[in-house]
């Protein structure tokens, strides 16, 4: 078999790594860095790792609970990206602001709630949990606490508490749609059942606590901030750039605008002398009149004042 020459190799790892790429969201920085990420990397693999002991030795069955991804979602992508129904808990982490979650499926607990009671752990039914069931599961739900308090210990000292349950993701307003939360997936099996499990925690409660983790910088090694500055606008000048250019806003009637059909004009009450306003990513840029270089409409920059309609 040939041997593939260097420029092969070089080429088959720069495909892999277009494979790997995704999108960065300039509008929503990611703030859970890689020393933040593998604190808590540590932390949840002692949690998953307590737990597997706590299960299979109470339970008796052969149990695992292992950690999967770390990330930073928002709260609206974390609740729309579980199932429905589920059993969803709100957690508060005393004394952090905010409120936490734990979640995983109907049948797992269902299952866990039937070995605790003896039975076989078998196909189990998809509905709430009685009150005797509701019981039995948040005593088991402590112990969960118990590990989670002593997992996040080097990061947060904590005294986590169990709500109430809940079984539609949605009705459960934990936190603001847009907030971000440090998002952990478990992989948990107890007997034949399994289930993804996760935990969640608003970032805004546990970064201060991740920040203080992080060893002192040596001043005399820190890059001063204008080098910063020039390296990152050095980097940004050839990154493409949506622009747009705006007529004065027009207020127009509902029923007005539900009425037009193709062919009908709505007039602008846009002064022809009256600039134009040159916008990006929704923010005005500069000023500009309408124009035309050769057989193409066109903008002529003319300043950056503001638009008549803007001055106050």
């Amino acid at each position: 078999m040939p041997t593939p020459t260097s420029a092969e190799s070089a080429s088959a790892r720069l495909a892999t790594a277009a494979v790997s790429a995704v999108p960065y969201d300039f509008r929503r920085p990611t703030k859970l860095s890689r020393d933040h990420a593998r604190a808590l990397q540590v932390a949840f693999d002692t949690f998953a790792s307590r737990l597997t002991t706590l299960l299979t030795s109470g339970l008796r069955q052969v149990c695992r609970a292992q950690v999967g991804e770390i990330s930073q979602q928002t709260y609206d992508e974390y609740i729309n990206g579980l199932p429905n129904p589920t059993i969803i808990l709100p957690l508060t982490l005393s004394p952090l602001p905010g409120t936490a979650t734990l979640q995983l499926t109907v049948p797992v607990a269902m299952t866990a709630i039937d070995h605790i009671l003896g039975g076989p752990g078998d196909v189990q039914p998809m509905r709430p949990l009685t009150d005797i069931e509701s019981t039995l599961f948040h005593g088991l739900l402590e112990q969960f606490m118990s590990m989670l308090r002593e997992a996040l210990a080097p990061i947060a000292v904590v005294e986590p508490q169990v709500g109430a349950i809940e079984y539609t993701p949605q009705f459960l307003q934990a936190a603001p749609a847009t907030d971000p939360m440090i998002v952990c997936d478990f992989e948990l099996a107890i007997g034949s059942q399994s289930c993804r499990m996760t935990i969640s925690i608003p970032l805004a409660s546990l970064l201060p606590s991740l920040e203080a983790l992080r060893p002192p910088v040596d001043p005399g090694t820190r890059r001063p901030p204008a080098d910063n500055s020039r390296r990152m606008l050095g980097a940004l000048r050839g990154a493409p750039i949506e622009v747009s250019v705006r007529f004065r806003p027009l207020l127009v009637e509902s029923s007005r605008l539900m009425a037009l059909a193709p062919g009908d004009v709505i007039v602008l009450d846009h002064p022809v002398s009256a600039p134009l306003s040159v916008e990006t990513g929704g923010q005005r840029v500069v000023s500009a009149v309408a124009g035309r270089s050769g057989n193409k409409l066109a903008a002529l920059v003319v300043g950056d004042r503001p638009m008549p309609w803007e001055a106050s």
